[in-house]
C-alpha cells in the first residue's frame, strides 16, 4: 500500500504530462498552434500553461498546510493538475476572439 501512495502522483501527473506534450506536438505539427493579433494577448496565450502550473503548485502547498498531506506528494499533484487546467485555459483562449490561422 505504501508502494501506491508512492507511485500514484508520479504515475498520474506523468500520465498528464504525456497527455499535453503529445497534444502540443500533434498542433505543432498541424501548424494548428494558438496564435494572437496583439503582442500582448499572444504572451498570455504563451503563458497561460506556465501561469497554470504555478498556480496549482501555491494551492497545492496551501492544501497541504491545512490538511495532513505529504508535501512532496501535493506538489507533484497540483503542478499536473494545474499543467492540465493551464492546457485546457490555452485551448479556450486560443480559439476565443482575435485568432487567425
Amino acid at each position: 500500500m505504501e508502494i501506491v501512495r508512492i507511485l500514484l502522483p508520479v504515475v498520474l501527473v506523468g500520465g498528464i504530462a504525456v497527455f499535453v506534450v503529445m497534444r502540443m506536438k500533434h498542433k505543432y505539427k498541424k501548424n494548428t498552434l494558438g496564435k494572437k493579433k496583439s503582442k500582448g494577448a499572444q504572451n498570455l496565450l504563451d503563458s497561460l500553461i506556465p501561469l497554470g502550473m504555478m498556480t496549482g503548485c501555491v494551492f497545492s502547498v496551501l492544501l497541504s498546510i491545512f490538511f495532513p498531506i505529504s508535501l512532496l506528494s501535493t506538489i507533484a499533484l497540483g503542478a499536473g493538475t494545474g499543467l492540465l487546467f493551464g492546457y485546457v485555459a490555452y485551448e479556450i483562449y486560443s480559439k476565443r476572439g482575435e485568432s487567425h490561422s
